[in-house]
């Protein structure tokens, strides 16, 4: 099933995933490539010359809190006054909708960041209360879009801007960058690019064209940034420099729990912490909410995990008052560990069900899901990732037609992984490997990691490591040769002796000054 592989051939095979080859900034397309860019600079502009109140509305993602955090640095930087807004995830619900209009009664001119092109009431709202709206948005569009002065959002039919998939905070870019322009003055516009790498990676862009230049860009300008949040990180993370990993890892969810957990200004603040010392004391916070989140998760994965019927082809599970912010994750971890789609539901004990659904590999989880629209209140997504809400008493129901649309339709795109590249002998694990990835990095959407799988390994050691013993350490040989390895939150239980297949990534372990070769393990696939 997989081909042997040279490292000519990973080589070839790594480069053929850059179709427009390798640009560099200079490659970025002009901001008036956006369709109604121009429109709304100008109307921006005018704004700042009226002294007009304006509103930044953004998202509590991190897209949503990166692009926010933008905004409001750019509008100190020209030292003009304006209010901010992240709508909280369980009061106000999502972007620009009708529960935040009260919040912004005065303002003159409201600009969305991340949010805003599925907001046709909320738009209607804003005419009626005299508020002009800009809507900047990465999302696709409904057959009915809102009204309202500009739309800026690279999928709309009539926007020549040559790149579809870009986040929220590219475009937030963009349009500071046009704002540069036209009121001619000269910032640093790679001090933003900082906060857009980060976005880009965590709103898992695909890294190639200009999104890889972005974030190589951004991650060069976040290793010499004098911002005091990144520095606190890096103090925090006991790191030096950051790479795609630490962002993607570490950083990303931190911000992300802001809004997870309580409210994502608190991301928004540390972002734009002034000095070191209010940057520590609101990465603090980050940390507790972000440690939180990690207790509420393994508590509800647990009950998830018990919940499981084995027989179901689409595992469904419900719980009372659920943590909303973590349904997604834990129905990521369900799929994963039965390697099956899960939809995660939380109770609210009026009768409602609110939840999120993960797919597995290439299951089209939103297809399958598609067809029960009848039993559901609100229902959205991607083939990877959904949302949904429901009445209690519409479950069984919903249960059912779910099992029979997964038995009369192929949702299964491809029966292989598609990101493991070919089979590896032992022999071939090399650091010449190593520095072949890493040529090709940063590893992430569009431009995945490379997997290898190497077949009828004899694992010499499994131990446990970890606080609570939740990762395993690995000695695997292969012909007399032995690789270390460590795989990461499994409860598996390895017998010593046995042979299996191993799919992995490789990476390069610095341990006090001595650099050596494991397997960070993904699948152990036991004869």
């Amino acid at each position: 099933m997989y081909k042997p592989l040279t490292l000519p051939a990973l080589d070839t095979l790594l480069h053929n995933r850059f179709k427009e080859g390798f640009l560099s900034l200079k490659d970025l397309p002009q901001p008036s490539t956006f369709k109604d860019m121009d429109r709304a600079t100008k109307r921006i502009v005018q704004a700042i010359n009226n002294k007009e109140k304006i509103t930044i509305i953004g998202d509590y993602d991190v897209d949503g809190v990166t692009s926010t955090t933008l905004m409001k640095l750019f509008f100190e930087e020209i030292d003009y006054p304006i209010e901010w807004i992240i709508p909280n995830r369980f009061k106000d619900g999502y972007g620009l909708s009708a529960n935040i209009i009260p919040r912004i009664v005065g303002t003159d001119l409201a600009i969305t960041v991340d949010n805003g092109i599925s907001a046709v009431y909320a738009a209607k709202l804003c005419k009626e209360e005299d508020i002009e709206l800009i809507i900047t948005d990465h999302h696709l569009l409904a057959p009915e879009v809102p009204e309202c002065y500009a739309i800026i959002d690279q999928k709309q039919e009539a926007c020549t801007f040559p790149y579809a998939e870009v986040c929220g905070a590219q475009i937030a870019w963009y349009l500071i960058a046009s704002l540069k322009n036209a009121l001619d003055i000269k910032i640093n516009m790679m001090s933003y690019m900082e906060l857009v790498s980060i976005a880009i990676i965590a709103d898992m862009m695909p890294l190639q064209h200009i999104n890889r230049a972005m974030v190589n860009a951004g991650i060069a300008a976040l290793n010499k940034s004098q911002k005091p949040a990144i520095k606190a990180f890096l103090e925090h993370a006991q790191k030096e420099t950051l790479n795609a990993e630490d962002i993607g890892f570490f950083l990303a969810p931190l911000l992300n729990s802001a809004g997870r957990m309580d409210d994502a200004k608190y991301a928004v603040e540390f972002l734009t912490s002034t000095n070191i010392y209010d940057a520590r004391v609101r990465l603090g916070r980050l940390v507790d909410f972000n440690n939180t989140r990690k207790a509420t998760e393994q508590e509800i994965t647990s009950k998830a995990l018990a919940q499981v019927d084995p027989n179901s082809e689409v595992i469904v599970v419900q719980g009372e008052e659920w943590h909303e912010g973590v349904v997604g994750i834990v129905a990521a971890r369900v799929a994963r560990h039965h390697e099956k789609p899960c939809i995660v539901l939380s109770n609210n004990r009026e009768g409602l069900l609110k939840g999120s659904g993960r797919s597995f590999n290439a299951c089209d989880l939103f297809g399958i899901v598609d067809g029960c629209r009848e039993h559901l209140e609100k229902f959205g997504g991607h083939s990877a990732a959904i949302g949904l809400s429901m009445q209690l008493n519409s479950l069984e129901a919903f249960k059912k037609q779910l099992e029979i649309n997964y038995a009369k339709g192929n949702y299964f795109k491809e029966e292989v992984d598609p990101d493991i590249v070919g089979e590896l002998h032992f022999s071939d694990i090399s650091f010449d490997l190593t520095k072949l990835v890493k040529k090709y990095e940063p590893y992430g959407q569009g431009n995945p990691t490379p997997k290898f799988i190497s077949k009828n390994v004899e694992i010499l050691q499994a131990d446990t490591m970890g606080k609570e013993g939740e990762h395993l350490r690995f000695s695997f040989a292969q012909e007399g040769i032995v690789m270390a390895g460590v795989q990461f939150k499994t409860r598996e239980v390895y017998e010593v002796g046995s042979k299996a297949d191993v799919i992995y990534t490789v990476n390069e372990n610095h341990f006090r000054g001595n650099v050596t070769l494991q397997l960070m393990v993904e699948k152990i696939i036991v004869k």
